[in-house]
């Protein structure tokens, strides 16, 4: 069993009537329900519970972290941050998802600032599959729409990613990079670009397939844990 958190800071729920029409349980049990089978244990957590749900047994007992959050990057602590973090490098998955590009966590795992171009007008996404033998591409069409959503558009200020698996293209003419791969210490982690939170994308079966790939392959690999520093000989030196 891969043991799955999925975070949400739950606010858009309580302030705008429109998500709330959309994601009446929030948009964290609509991905629990999304992405439900039977080869994952999933929980749930918000920022508004203790230690935002995210305590070090929460995080030591979790495999992949899937993350969304907008307009309370503030508000989350910098001790979750790098408690989160640590566990990262420690062998976590982290999926982050649509505005979560400018959580504190994923800048802090990225280094750069995360912006990017932005507009809300109600326009199709088309996504383009550019690595389709990775897995998390597995069982997705060469393309899919995802209408409507808000646009994100290039220049996105990340490093450059380890893997692009998804391109997006939007019908006011931007492109964005939207599904890309990187590495930190032992931790896989995904940066998955749609998800506007009053808009019904977490329904979209092939968005929830690439968020469930996507686990599957961000979940730890029970590699050892390298040991660093000063080191004693394996075998005889010399001799």
């Amino acid at each position: 069993m891969i043991k799955v958190t999925i975070w949400n800071e739950n606010e858009h729920e309580k302030m705008n009537p429109q998500t709330k029409e959309v994601y009446p349980d929030g948009i964290h049990n609509a991905l629990k329900k999304g992405i439900a089978n039977d080869d994952y244990e999933i929980r749930t957590a918000t920022l508004d519970q203790p230690e935002h749900g995210l305590s070090e047994e929460i995080l030591n007992d979790t495999d992949v972290l899937l993350w969304w959050g907008h307009v309370a990057h503030d508000k989350v602590s910098d001790e979750v941050v790098n408690r989160v973090h640590q566990r990262v490098m420690d062998g976590m998955g982290l999926i982050v998802l649509h505005s979560g590009h400018f959580s504190k966590i994923f800048k802090k795992l990225m280094g750069t600032g995360c912006d990017l171009k932005w507009r809300e007008a109600n326009e199709k996404e088309r996504i383009w599959v550019v690595n389709p033998a990775h897995p998390i591409a597995a069982g997705l069409p060469e393309h899919f729409v995802v209408a409507p959503e808000e646009m994100y558009g290039e220049h996105f200020d990340i490093p450059a990613p380890d893997e692009l698996i998804l391109v997006s293209w939007f019908e006011g003419g931007e492109v964005f990079r939207s599904g890309c791969t990187f590495y930190r210490g032992q931790g896989k982690i995904f940066y998955f670009r749609p998800g506007h939170e009053t808009y019904p994308t977490y329904y979209d079966p092939n968005v929830l397939r690439t968020i469930s790939n996507a686990v599957s392959w961000a979940a730890p690999s029970g590699a050892a844990r390298p040991i660093r520093g000063h080191h004693e000989a394996l075998e005889p030196i010399g001799g």
